[in-house]
């Protein structure tokens, strides 16, 4: 498409056809003193050579993990992603300005997202998964409003050490939908199973002797938790589901590879950020959720969800089979507004899922673990450093320390060692914000080496 710059004599017709003389006068509503002013300090236009050249420099002052030892964590991780997913994912026929529509939605896009689906449910154990979410967060808060509507209750236990992004997003959600969040406590970095027994427990003013006593819907726990920790799943699971609560578990798809699914306990729904599957970190986002769950919710899930079937001739076929949200059906039968599916990052995570494998993703995970393991016994030798939890940990871990953390993050990070990322800035909301300000979070993946991770403890020990 052409793109013709506005001449003058265009803009004096679209003048005099609104009727005003310049184009100041369509401001003359807003008072002077709020005007931006129109002699911007803009420079001078440059040679594009000049202008690639500055655009370089400007570029090469950004430090990626390219160039340091990575052991941040606490939802992006730096794991190794094999070139064949931007081969294959970043191809022409796969980019789109906007999440796929069927009208667009060609065969080889669908086929994508139908084994995206397929390969969520063999990680989470679930029978059902849609077409991706936005992320994480998102993810889970909609996996709050299918046990609403499943249950008809009107409660949600959240987890403490549930992630911080995900807990203000559920509060963003509750204000909105009016249904009630209530802390579960944690204990050593782990979900209190007593604090949860007593909450499920708890009869609710206004039961009938006809109903359940509970108001409790659903129950979020993380596992890996936001700390690292592993949850006891085989005894949590089960209490909330006696209780007549939904089981929503946030995971590491990659934990999968190693530790036994959620679905595997009885998780009702599975939900987690997908950025571990092939999505670099780049600063953050865009990055994408997904979501899993039992066979009797799946027309309750959000977004869309790609089927296959066979035409006349016995060819495969793919579309989009469900699309419960408002812009398809009548706004009182959808089950949510969300819109997109963060379709390019679905086909990331596809392509990265079927490189690896079902062995390549258990290797991954392995490797996390050891390494990990590793480093925290490296750390934990180190004076005047120790693990703050004792529960047992899959690529994270939670390091307390006697010196000034953030000195010692900053000495870490001048040799070109981004150690790991202080719990009291990144959550000071949390009930335990105050017994964790003398702590940092560590996450150790596949792409460290033994020789980073001993640069990583001696610079620690010389902080």
């Amino acid at each position: 498409m052409r793109y013709t710059q506005l001449t003058d004599e265009h803009v004096k017709d679209m003048l005099d056809a609104i009727g005003v003389r310049t184009i100041e006068d369509l401001f003359s509503t807003i008072p002077p003193g709020l005007r931006l002013k129109r002699d911007l300090a803009i420079p001078k236009g440059v040679s594009e050579p000049r202008m690639l050249a500055d655009a370089g420099a400007l570029a090469a002052r950004n430090a990626d993990c390219a160039k340091l030892a990575c052991f941040l964590g606490g939802g992006s991780y730096d794991h190794f992603i094999p070139g064949l997913v931007d081969a294959l994912a970043m191809q022409s026929e796969f980019l789109t300005a906007y999440t796929p529509y069927q009208a667009e939605a060609s065969q080889g896009t669908l086929q994508a997202f139908f084994e995206f689906q397929t390969m969520i449910c063999q990680l989470t154990g679930m029978e059902v998964a849609n077409a991706s979410l936005y992320e994480g967060a998102t993810a889970a808060a909609e996996a709050v409003i299918i046990a609403l509507n499943a249950t008809g209750r009107s409660r949600v236990l959240v987890a403490d050490n549930l992630h911080p992004d995900t807990r203000r997003v559920l509060a963003t959600y509750a204000e909105h939908r009016g249904f009630d969040v209530a802390p579960l406590p944690c204990k050593d970095g782990v979900v209190d199973e007593n604090a949860l027994q007593h909450l499920l427990s708890e009869p609710r003013a206004s039961a009938r002797a006809d109903s359940p006593s509970s108001d409790v819907a659903a129950v979020i726990v993380q596992s890996p938790n936001f700390y690292g920790c592993v949850e006891r799943l085989d005894r949590i699971i089960p209490a909330i589901k006696s209780a007549g609560a939904l089981a929503i578990i946030s995971t590491d798809p990659l934990a999968s590879g190693l530790l036994k699914s959620p679905g595997a306990f009885g998780a009702d729904i599975v939900v987690g950020e997908g950025q571990p599957l092939g999505v670099p970190m780049q600063y953050g986002g865009p990055y994408l959720g997904f979501m899993a769950t039992r066979e009797e919710h799946l027309r309750r899930l959000p977004g869309r969800l790609v089927g296959m079937t066979k035409d006349r001739e016995g060819r495969r076929g793919f579309c989009l089979t469900l699309q419960t949200r408002e812009q398809h059906i009548k706004r009182e039968r959808a089950t949510s507004n969300i819109c997109t599916n963060q379709g390019l990052l679905a086909m990331r995570a596809a392509v990265y899922m079927a490189t690896l494998g079902k062995k390549g993703v258990a290797e991954v995970a392995s490797q996390c673990f050891d390494k990990a393991h590793y480093a925290a016994e490296r750390i934990a030798s180190i004076p005047g450093f120790r693990l703050k939890f004792a529960a047992p940990f899959f690529k994270e871990f939670v390091v307390q320390s006697e010196k000034d953390v953030n000195k010692a993050l900053a000495a870490c990070c001048a040799k070109n060692l981004l150690a790991g990322t202080p719990l009291n800035r990144l959550d000071p909301q949390s009930p335990a914000a105050n017994e964790l300000k003398n702590c940092f979070l560590t996450a150790v993946t596949e792409k460290r080496t033994k020789e980073e991770i001993d640069a990583l403890a001696d610079a620690l020990r010389t902080a």
